[in-house]
Parts: structure tokens; C-alpha cells; sequence
């Protein structure tokens, strides 16, 4: 599945929230060097427990706006994005 999102960089603490149909994360890294795509996968694999390898940076890879593609169908992706939602 394509998933459009908006990465907030240098922030407090890591988030990850629906905002329409795209996600805002936030991510505590800087853009500098890769970091924050680099954190970003690692933070999306674990939250989704999928292999950081199956996690694709389609479109935006040194901007805030990207679209990803994930090796998830969309049922599967809401609910664990409500689940987290309730967590946070």
C-alpha cells in the first residue's frame, strides 16, 4: 500500500498520527545526512512490524512531504494505526 505522510523532524519525542488520509510523524532526528529517513524506517517497521527493508521511500526522500509504499493491505493499516492513536 502507497501511504502519503509529512515528517516533522527534531522534535521532543517520535508521534505518529492520522491527519485526513496521510500520516504526520514526528521524528526526533534532524534531516541532516539521512537521519531522519534512516530513523523514520526504523520507527515505521517497528510500529507496523514489518522488515525495514520492505519499507520504500517512493517520492520525497529529502522533503517533509514522501509517499511510502508499505507491505500492508489497508484493513491492516488502520486498525494498528488506531491502535497506536489509543495509545499516545
Amino acid at each position: 500500500m502507497k501511504i502519503a505522510l509529512k515528517v516533522i523532524t527534531n522534535a521532543k519525542k517520535r508521534e505518529i498520527k492520522m491527519e485526513g488520509s496521510s500520516l504526520k510523524i514526528k521524528l526526533i532526528s534532524s534531516p541532516g545526512e539521512g537521519k531522519a529517513n534512516q530513523e523514520l524506517v526504523n520507527f515505521l517497521s517497528s510500529m507496523f512490524g514489518v522488515k525495514k527493508s520492505e519499507i520504500k521511500i517512493i517520492r520525497g526522500e529529502k522533503e517533509r512531504k514522501k509517499l511510502l509504499s508499505l507491505p500492508l493491505d489497508e484493513e491492516v493499516f488502520r486498525r494498528i494505526i488506531e491502535k497506536i492513536q489509543r495509545l499516545q
